[in-house]
């Protein structure tokens, strides 16, 4: 990918300094360009200061955080925020994007390992960033399960909640099947379903698009067919990282190649350019495969003999907290470049995930994304496309991103009861075991509380008032029937005792859009209740 070197963007980065501002829980630093005579005069607010834990975010704080302001823009006061948002409103913003799906025991082709799932999402963006997707495969056995975090826009975890499932999907499929499927395309007959949905009214799908994704994926079946090794089809963990990195090759090639029309030609580069992790599970009757790429997370609910929750994690976050995986990329790159390509705890300081869809700012040459960008400088404007002209510092070897999978996989057992998918927005605010806990007690309506222990029985007054409060707290009974939602409340709303702080929820949830993002992270959560009785052994 070697070509003649753009110089606009080195001839302007001699006249402006390029200033990377950032809340500390955003995936991205974003560029902020300056004329470099114009710093002297300016403060500028490092977002990163502010804080992002929930412990950290009393109501208290967030009634003074409305006196702060950010370079070039001021933000809203105290007195602009409406904090006494009433139960009904809370509500209402609450559940305003949840889903509950009950699924078929026996589908006829055998029967189900998931019962139903419930599913929500609460946006911190304006547009939201995450999303998520969820399918019957009807040509394999099992069911897909999607979350996806984008950054940089919502761009390209849109296209890959749309496009990703197919690919596993047909990855999947036995060659009878896939020959079937090519016949009907080549004279013009109707397709045998693939996948079957279940969508949420407010889904949006990239419509002008449609031809291209079912373009290639088409020409990926092809390949899958001229393979004299396919038979029966891919195994699901082959299946998921086969479809993780043709789909990322696909994004990379639509944004280089000549289109149809500007509209798709926009949008394919806007996806190429924005980013987005994804974890998804295929659970079928065997067992669950989960495939992730980045920070969202799989999150396994078990039921103990005493009748205790505990948290299985199915999947390892890849960021700079994994130190097996900061060390992974450290080897990909000359000795030279140790101390530059993690910095800030971000790739290069700037980008979060240490694996991804698109963000190819972090993966194609320099001299490949100046032609591409000067190619639609001549058609159209770069800002009303959200593509900024920038270089992340000390690049020096691309690619230093990939999207390759890591694959785990859990053989059903009885005790297996749900698992989570959440985008990191989810487990941002709440550790794996407080969720499986939440869900656990929402799903049975028991709320197990340990035994007083010796040391315990030695408390003070005080100390046991403390306790008892805590203990109240968590026997409190549930708001919500949909488990997503409980999730998200707790989320946002839990108080010093683990009680639900109402005038905390409100807070988080009256936030507006210039400083939401400041104090959380866009949410997606998705509950699978899991049929253990297949796990059973007179199932076996």
């Amino acid at each position: 990918m070697s070509g003649r070197v753009c110089t606009s963007i080195l001839q302007r980065a001699s006249c402006y300094t390029v200033t990377l501002s950032f809340s500390s829980s955003s995936q991205y630093v974003h560029p902020v360009v300056y004329p470099s005579s114009h710093l002297q005069h300016t403060q500028y607010c490092r977002l990163s200061t502010w804080s992002t834990s929930r412990r950290a975010r009393s109501c208290c704080n967030l009634k003074k955080a409305g006196n702060g302001s950010q370079k070039g823009r001021k933000l809203s006061t105290r007195q602009d925020l409406d904090f006494q948002l009433s139960r009904v409103q809370i509500n209402g913003i609450l559940r305003s994007n949840e889903q509950t799906v009950s699924v078929p025991e026996f589908d006829g082709r055998g029967l189900n390992a998931v019962r139903k799932f419930e599913s929500n999402q609460l946006a911190a963006n304006t547009p939201n960033e995450d999303r998520r997707s969820a399918a019957t495969c009807l040509q394999s056995k099992g069911m897909l399960f999607g979350v996806f975090d984008g950054h940089g826009g919502w761009a390209c975890a849109q296209a890959v909640s749309e496009r990703l499932l197919y690919y596993i999907a047909v990855a999947m499929m036995s060659k009878q099947s896939l020959e079937e499927l090519e016949r009907c395309m080549e004279h013009g007959r109707a397709v045998p379903p693939i996948l079957q949905w279940y969508k949420h009214h407010t889904d949006f799908n990239y419509r002008d698009s449609a031809s291209l994704y079912i373009e290639h994926l088409r020409v990926f079946w092809q390949e899958i067919l001229d393979s004299e090794e396919h038979g029966d089809g891919m195994s699901p963990s082959d299946a998921l990282a086969c479809a993780f990195k043709r789909l990322d090759a696909d994004i990379s090639l639509e944004a280089q190649v000549p289109l149809s029309s500007d509209l798709m030609k926009s949008t394919a580069i806007q996806v190429a350019f924005a980013g987005s992790t994804a974890c998804v599970a295929h659970i079928g009757t065997d067992g669950i495969h989960v495939a992730n790429a980045g920070d969202c997370r799989a999150v396994l609910g078990v039921r103990e003999k005493d009748g205790s929750w505990s948290a299985l994690p199915l999947s390892k976050d890849h960021n700079s907290q994994n130190q097996a995986e900061v060390e992974r990329i450290k080897a990909q790159h000359p000795p030279s470049e140790r101390n530059t390509v993690i910095t800030d705890d971000r790739l290069l300081g700037v980008l979060m995930p240490l694996r991804a869809f698109g963000d190819v700012r972090f993966k194609w040459s320099l001299e490949l994304q100046q032609s591409i960008l000067a190619s639609l400088e001549s058609g159209g404007d770069l800002d009303s496309l959200n593509l900024y002209q920038y270089i992340p510092p000390n690049y020096l070897t691309p690619p230093y991103l990939n999207v390759a999978p890591e694959i785990t996989y859990h053989k059903l057992r009885p005790q297996d009861h749900f698992l989570i998918l959440g985008s990191d927005g989810l487990w941002d605010e709440l550790g794996n075991e407080e969720a499986v806990r939440l869900v656990g007690e929402h799903l049975s309506g028991i709320h197990i509380q340990a035994p007083v222990s010796p040391s315990e029985k030695q408390m003070k007054l005080g100390q046991m008032l403390e306790l008892l409060l805590k203990r109240r707290a968590r026997a409190s009974p549930a708001l919500d029937s949909n488990a997503a939602t409980h999730l998200i409340r707790h989320a946002l709303g839990t108080g010093e005792y683990g009680d639900l702080c109402q005038e905390r929820l409100a807070s988080m949830l009256a936030l507006p859009e210039d400083l939401a993002r400041m104090y959380r992270d866009d949410i997606t959560a998705t509950v699978v209740y899991l049929n253990s009785d297949l796990a059973k052994p007179h199932h076996n």
